[in-house]
């Protein structure tokens, strides 16, 4: 039951109880790039130490234990003791606490009292083992009083003296009743913690739509805004299915590239300003941003014939039609014509020779429907196909391959079959050769 907190194992051949150093099975993991350097400045008795999911908190080691990364601990709670794994020791600790707001010499530290024993150990996995039976009975009791809120998880303390449940809802709640009715069924103390839902979703974990785990599980500790601004800066169409994530709210992915999207546009004309030239007006359908195009066509309301237009000429136009000039052609001097609509490409294999569809049509041998493929009829063999590339006749009757179309008349007029003959000097051949025909 321990997998909420990482992978943990014992020590050989000391016995101690640790965690493994894999980056993958916890969240919110920091890479200690400063494990070789040593900063006299900085404090070194501070260690931090996580918990279930990405709750984290930072420790003195008052006792000087010789603390390392895995490393699992008995520390101070209120009340009691809890239990929880090294994430960070050295001068990194210092960097981690000033990234996420918090001031080295006004934090009220709690101390770090030993390392955990056997019995401490086998305790710390009765109180997981409650987790989740506490997170089901807590619902129930919820929806018995009627709260318009939902419990998504509960951690226990290490010595199963104390549990706290995150719950998210949209509008205030009074929950005393609730924490009466849990203190007695639980017979533990009950803290309640309200959080987002985006923080939720990095409690909960789960993979996103690119393949990868979530963003918020694995790294992000903040989370900024994300407004339809960032998705119309990248010109991305605002579909809240395609654009929500697990959490509800927006992808916070989409402000990744938002400063590349927004220093490529700075000199871009706007987009609802329409082209004057001799042909009519050209109205702007969509835009192509790092290849600096802009897409045009003469009705508004169809998306069809569209004329691929870039950034310089539009600027250009723009110019003429501001001194009430109009421009004889979209484009034209040194300015290359695209093609209109973007054909597909059909795939193609490293070989050239397969195709992805190759087997979305029948390909049927025999009778009428012999050799087609794709729409194109063949005839496999002598008379084309394939091999030749020469359309074969298709629809005709199948021949009989002992029967000889071809024939010779003789002099009396009666058709005479080559066949025989030429099976005669091929079998000499073969016997000339010593061997079978290849």
């Amino acid at each position: 039951m321990l997998y909420t907190r990482g992978c943990c194992y014992k020590r050989q051949p000391t016995g101690e109880s640790t965690c493994h150093q894999v980056e993958s099975c916890q969240k919110l993991a920091t890479f200690d790039w400063l494990a070789d350097m040593h900063n006299a400045a900085l404090p070194v008795d501070i260690v931090e130490v996580r918990f279930k999911n990405t709750r984290k908190a930072y420790f003195k080691n008052v006792n000087a234990l010789p603390l390392q990364k895995g490393d699992i601990v008995a520390v101070e709670a209120s009340p009691g003791h809890d239990i929880g794994i090294v994430s960070l020791t050295g001068d990194i600790v210092t960097l981690q606490m000033a990234r996420n707001g918090l001031a080295a010499d006004k934090y009220e530290y709690k101390k770090i009292y030993r390392k955990v024993k056997g019995g401490d150990v086998e305790k710390w996995s009765e109180a997981v083992a409650l987790e989740h039976s506490f997170m089901i009975k807590s619902r129930q009791l919820a929806s018995a009083l009627k709260l318009k809120m939902k419990i998504g998880d509960v951690e226990v303390q290490g010595d199963k003296t104390k549990a706290i449940f995150y719950y998210i809802a949209d509008e205030r709640v009074d929950f005393r009743e609730l924490i009466k009715v849990m203190a007695e069924e639980f017979r533990v103390r009950i803290e309640m913690r309200q959080i987002g839902v985006r923080q939720e979703a990095g409690r909960i974990g789960g993979i996103g739509t690119c393949g990868r785990e979530l963003c918020c599980a694995q790294w992000q500790c903040s989370f900024a805004s994300v407004s339809t601004s960032t998705a119309r800066y990248q010109d991305i169409a605002i579909n809240q299915q395609k654009l929500g994530g697990q959490c509800g709210k927006l992808k916070c992915c989409l402000n990744y590239e938002l400063s590349c999207y927004v220093d490529a546009q700075k000199d871009f004309p706007p987009a609802f300003d329409t082209l004057e030239v001799a042909e009519g007006t050209a109205f702007h359908h969509k835009t192509d941003i790092f290849k600096r195009i802009m897409w045009y066509n003469f009705d508004r309301s169809s998306v069809e014939n569209l004329i691929a237009v870039p950034i310089d000429r539009v600027k250009e136009i723009l110019e003429k039609n501001k001194k009430g000039v109009k421009s004889e052609v979209l484009l034209s001097g040194s300015y290359v014509k695209v093609k209109n609509l973007i054909e597909e490409t059909e795939f193609m294999s490293a070989a050239g020779e397969d195709s992805i569809t190759r087997f979305d049509k029948p390909y049927r041998r025999g009778g009428s429907q012999y050799g087609k493929k794709q729409g194109k009829h063949y005839l496999q063999g002598e008379a084309g196909g394939k091999e030749s590339g020469k359309p074969g006749n298709a629809g005709q009757p199948k021949r009989n391959p002992n029967i000889n179309s071809n024939s010779n008349s003789n002099q009396n007029g009666n058709a005479k079959s080559t066949k025989p003959a030429k099976r005669a000097k091929n079998a000499q051949a073969t016997n000339q050769r010593g061997g079978r025909r290849p």
